[in-house]
């Protein structure tokens, strides 16, 4: 039962890492990189766009202090992400530290998205969807990488793939809910943002703007859920 479930809810997600994954193994093989580093990357990093702009940074001969910088620019959002996410991994024993490497975006949209049907067990559930979307992702990235060793691709925008992703996920997340104001909240201080510290600078002050919004109007937000349930 835990393992159909999460299966089934992680359907959408395989749609677009199958894609996504073939289009990094893709570019990567494009740059001189094989199967192995596709292999390696997405087993050991899983990290969806750091993987594609780590492909850009291999290539260029990045050195390790601006590898470090860009990681953590392009992934601090997974910061924020952790805080919200301690509660739900408590008591998950042995596969907490899986839970925490495995957490993308599409992952903790999945894990935050409800409550689980009666007969199945939150904390498998949780494992079995970081895995199946891990999975995905190896096996795209794989094929990709085959591809892009037998094939010629015109590999233009193919990098814009992962943008396409999340806006798909905002999407969703909108559909799903009738209390928008966390989205726009989201959208609105990221464009302030935006303008204030230019595109290279803008993550992280939007990141932690939106922490503090939600921060501070986290009990009208959870009361209205509750009014909704």
């Amino acid at each position: 039962m835990n393992v159909r479930y999460a299966f089934r809810r992680s359907l959408p997600v395989m749609a677009g890492y199958v894609v996504l994954g073939t289009g990094f193994g893709i570019l990567l093989e494009t740059k001189g990189y094989g199967v192995w580093w596709a292999l390696a990357m997405s087993a050991f990093i899983y990290a969806g766009s750091m993987q594609y702009v780590a492909i850009d940074l291999l290539a260029g001969g990045a050195s390790l202090i601006s590898a470090v910088a860009m990681t953590l620019m392009v992934n601090a959002r997974h910061l924020f992400y952790g805080i919200s996410m301690i509660d739900r991994y408590k008591e998950t024993g042995k596969k907490k530290l899986y839970l925490i490497f495995a957490l993308t975006d599409e992952t903790y949209s999945l894990v935050c998205s409800g409550d689980v049907p009666e007969g199945v067990d939150q904390k498998k559930y949780f494992f079995w969807v970081s895995l199946f979307n891990q999975c995905y992702w190896v096996a795209g990235s794989l094929l990709g990488a085959l591809l892009g060793s037998f094939l010629n691709f015109n590999t233009a925008g193919i990098d814009f793939s992962m943008t396409a992703l999340f806006l798909v996920v905002f999407i969703e997340q909108w559909k799903s809910t009738t209390n928008h104001l966390s989205a726009l909240a989201g959208v609105g201080i990221s464009i302030i943002c935006l303008f204030i510290f230019g595109a290279d600078q803008f993550l992280i002050p939007s990141m932690i703007l939106i922490t503090g919004f939600l921060a501070l109007f986290r009990r009208k937000l959870e009361t209205q859920k509750m009014i909704k349930l």
